[in-house]
């Protein structure tokens, strides 16, 4: 049996499993050992593979991801969010969709404090939903704009799959945060920029506050109470990512002050319980368990698929193209179709491996390709029907909005990340130029 076969037999075997339901992390180390083992034998793969988790295990970079998950719950149960989204929905009201824009920004400063989607989208959603449903926005606009804000969490550092992505690709993890800065920013502009259009096109997707509300509270004020609402992230913020960026501290390190910086705020607002310290510290273990589990059965999977050739049958299929931005495309197109059914952390595991050698050989920046990547997985999120974003929203929305509602509600805002991806394609310096500073 050839390299192709072999390699077609894999990933028919590997799809087929996936369609019984069986947890992604055992499928892949099944599928890895029981075909290494057949056609290369025990002692032959079986001591890669301990090599390969003792690489996992022993990786610097990758303890700043369960720092991060720790970070992010302590901030979900702070009430930073909260008063992020009362005095933002007070100071945006007045405007033509106005609480969609609070909303939006709002998510966008979250997201720089957490990193983590769900996170951002059960605390935004929770503030958001029934607010926006109350002042009769729209339904697609109002659900859009709070899944594809709190999307924004795995992309803007602090990210974790940033850290997996450079911990698996051997990059810097500091250059892909300095990286996805821009990027980040870019796609929130977008979303502000269709909102204030959807809005000025249709009114009625999204109305004002009324005048007696607005009119409770002095203009004065709502600048204080917004500026005094942005202190604990900028805070944090700069203490993460300015540690990071100037270079005085590796992001394990900065994870490890970030998540210190955000207990204490939950302590300063008052809100730490026993109850809540059990609730941080189980999330967190889960995530971190689900993460090693799921990195183990990659380690497997690749080892044997590319043990027997199947990184050059793969590397074969792509640069078949005939050219390098034809390569490009389809590296791509095989992201957006597999975020259709497999999530960010499996996906990046799997291909990162067999792509980046053909990315370094045709020529492109790594760390330009990865934050593509990472805009490109944005996509991921949103799309049915395992788009983790949607899920989280249905325990959210009132009753009567449906799973299709919901479904409905990301097209625009799906299309906005291609726009957003194209401009990242057209124009590297929205990518490259920070970590050229560095």
């Amino acid at each position: 049996m050839n390299a192709t076969q072999l390699s077609i037999m894999i990933l028919v075997t590997f799809l087929a499993g996936l369609a019984t339901g069986f947890p992604l992390a055992f499928v892949m180390a099944g599928v890895g050992i029981l075909f290494g083992v057949v056609f290369m034998g025990g002692p032959n793969i079986l001591p890669l593979y301990m090599t390969r988790i003792w690489d996992n295990v022993d990786n610097w970079d990758t303890i700043a991801v369960p720092m991060f998950i720790l970070m992010g719950n302590f901030l979900n149960f702070s009430g930073i969010a909260t008063g992020l989204f009362t005095s933002f929905r007070t100071l945006m009201g007045p405007l033509k969709g106005g609480l969609a824009l609070g909303v939006m920004i709002v998510a966008t400063i979250f997201a720089a404090c957490t990193g983590v989607v769900a996170a951002s989208i059960g605390t935004i959603g929770v503030l958001a939903t029934p607010v926006m449903f109350q002042a009769k926005f729209n339904k697609d606009l109002t659900l859009g704009t709070i899944m594809a804000g709190g999307c924004l969490g795995i992309l803007i550092p602090p990210s974790i799959m940033l850290v997996i992505m450079g911990s698996t690709a051997g990059l810097s993890v500091g250059k892909l945060m300095a990286g996805a800065v821009l990027p980040g920013l870019l796609l929130s502009a977008l979303y502000l920029i269709y909102i204030i259009i959807v809005c000025q096109i249709h009114p009625e997707w999204g109305p004002p506050i009324p005048a007696e509300e607005r009119a409770a509270t002095p203009m004065g004020k709502k600048l204080w109470d917004a500026a005094v609402a942005m202190i604990p992230p900028i805070i944090l913020v700069a203490g993460v990512l300015g540690s990071i960026f100037t270079g005085a501290a590796t992001p394990t390190e900065s994870a490890g002050v970030g998540a210190f910086v955000a207990c204490l705020m939950v302590i300063a607002y008052r809100k730490m319980t026993w109850k809540i310290m059990v609730q941080v510290v189980e999330q967190t273990a889960r995530f971190t368990c689900m993460m090693l589990m799921l990195q183990m059965g990659a380690r497997f999977f690749g080892v044997t698929f590319i043990g027997v050739g199947g990184g050059d049958v793969i590397s074969g299929v792509i640069m078949s193209t005939g050219s390098k931005w034809g390569a490009f495309a389809v590296m791509q197109l095989v992201y957006f179709v597999l975020g259709f059914f497999i999530d960010w952390f499996s996906l990046i595991l799997i291909t990162f491996p067999l792509f980046f050698p053909i990315v370094v050989k045709l020529g492109f920046d790594p760390i330009w390709f990865a934050i593509v990547v990472a805009v490109n997985l944005q996509t991921s999120f949103l799309t049915p029907p395992f788009g983790y974003a949607l899920f989280y929203m249905v325990p959210i929305v009132p009753p009567g909005v449906t799973l299709f509602d919901i479904y409905h509600a990301v097209i625009p805002f799906v299309i906005i990340i291609f726009v957003g991806l194209a401009l990242c394609v057209l124009y590297p310096p929205i990518i490259t130029w920070l970590p050229s500073l560095m």
